[in-house]
Order: C-alpha cells, then structure tokens, then sequence
C-alpha cells in the first residue's frame, strides 16, 4: 500500500472518530448532572472522573456515564426515572469534589441542574384527570410547581388540576420524573438538562 493510500486511511478514520465523538458528545447534553453543576463546559473541564461523588451519594442515585458519551464517559449522572436526586442536606455529593466541579450549593433551592419539561399531550392532568403527583412530591412545592386551576371545555363541574413549572424555582432534581404516574406511551415530564439549554442558547 503506498504512503498516499496509508494518510488517506488514516484521514478517513480520523474522520468517521471525530464523527462518532461528535456524536457522543451532542447525546451527552441530555446527561443530568449532580447538584452544583455550574455549567456542562465548567464541569467538564474540571470533573476528573475520580467518582468520589458518586461513592458519596446516599441514595447510590448517581452513576457514572458509559464509553458511549465520549468524552463524557466516566462522568457522573442521574436517571431521574430510575431514582432521582434528594438534595441532601449538606449536599455530600458536591461536599467531596476535589476540583469544585460540584459547588456553591447550600440550600435545597440552589441547583441548578435543569427544569422540568411537561408534555401537555400526555400528561392526565391537561386530559381532566386528576393527578397532582408532580405537585405533591416537588421538594419545593408552591415554588418550582404549582397548580393551575382551569375549568374544562362544556364542562362547568369539574375542574382541570394542571401542574405548571417555574423555571427559575426548578432544580432539576428529577423527582416529578421519578414518581410520574404515567409511563406509557412514555413518561410526560423530563428534565431539560443545564447542557441542553446552554447548547440552545448558543444556537
């Protein structure tokens, strides 16, 4: 094989793993963070992978991402629908990061890992079901969900029970996620990650 036929493997090859990479890294933006995340870049720059949070947390509620984030392989995460975050007092996740990845969190108020989203498509409650599940187990009930009371279409009865999120209260701990009463034909609410809002801020 001749030294042109060798670099442009070599070339192809750099290319397709920067494709995969680039990949990853996109699908990594929907990876919820641990409390105190001030940003998915500040915290990939300094998150070392030591899972020193993870071995920290309570609840065993983080988990460290797989080789197919990419660069974020190794860092630590939430499934709010497996178990989501209890914003522990004295948050230990955030009290043991040895490179302030995790930080500037005191109150049960101050993360900021992202916000709760709802799809009023599947959600009950827009459908006139009462539910209030979201609302009940929100650690900051009447701040980051409230309810809107809003009569239903010919209907001067009954009552619509509607879960509404403040984004400036939410903390993304992904409890409302957890507890969903609906999961078919999949969960309503999810959490838009602090990483997938700075990449459509940026857009």
């Amino acid at each position: 094989m001749g030294a042109g036929k060798i670099i442009a493997g070599v070339a192809a090859a750099l290319v397709a793993a920067e494709g995969v990479f680039s990949v990853s890294a996109n699908n990594s933006s929907r990876l919820l963070r641990p409390p105190g995340i001030q940003g998915e870049a500040d915290f990939m720059a300094r998150c070392i992978k030591c899972g020193k949070c993870i071995e920290a947390c309570p609840y065993a509620v983080l988990h460290a991402a797989g080789p197919l984030e990419g660069a974020a392989a190794g860092t630590p995460y939430i499934n709010p629908r497996e178990q989501a975050c209890r914003l522990c007092k004295g948050f230990p996740c955030v009290e043991v990061c040895p490179t302030g990845a995790l930080r500037d969190v005191v109150e049960r108020a101050d993360p900021k890992a992202g916000y709760a989203l709802i799809d009023e498509q599947v959600c009950i409650a827009y459908q006139g079901y009462r539910c209030e599940v979201c609302y009940r187990v929100c650690p900051l009930i009447d701040q980051a969900i409230t309810i809107d009371f809003q009569t239903m279409e010919q209907d001067d009865i009954h009552t619509k029970f509607i879960p509404t999120i403040d984004r400036h209260y939410c903390t993304g701990c992904g409890l409302c996620v957890e507890r969903c009463a609906v999961s078919e034909p999949y969960v309503p609410i999810r959490i838009v990650t602090r990483a997938e809002q700075e990449r459509d801020a940026s857009r």
